[in-house]
């Protein structure tokens, strides 16, 4: 399922316009990007939580020449389920 297929069937579950459903799916992607650069966590009871966490610097071999290179630290976004959803999928 790609965005627009989203947001047809968020409009479609909610009795929304497309319009309605892609600024609703808008603004929640845009409230969890802000949330996440905040490194705060945003927890949907029964559905999960997104959150970050630094991945230090390590050692990585570039494949073309085999030689070791200094892969840098970054922060990276990371999503669990929740219980009710993971349920719901098995």
């Amino acid at each position: 399922m790609n965005k627009t297929e989203l947001i047809a069937a968020i409009a479609l579950k909610a009795g929304l316009t497309k319009v309605d459903a892609k600024k609703a799916l808008d603004a929640f992607m845009e409230t969890t990007t802000e949330v996440l650069k905040k490194n705060e966590r945003l927890t949907l009871i029964g559905f999960g939580t997104f959150y970050t966490v630094m991945k230090e610097a390590r050692q990585g071999i570039n494949p073309q020449t085999k030689q070791k290179i200094t892969i840098a630290a970054k922060k990276v976004g990371k999503f669990k389920f929740g219980a009710a959803l993971n349920e719901n999928i098995q």
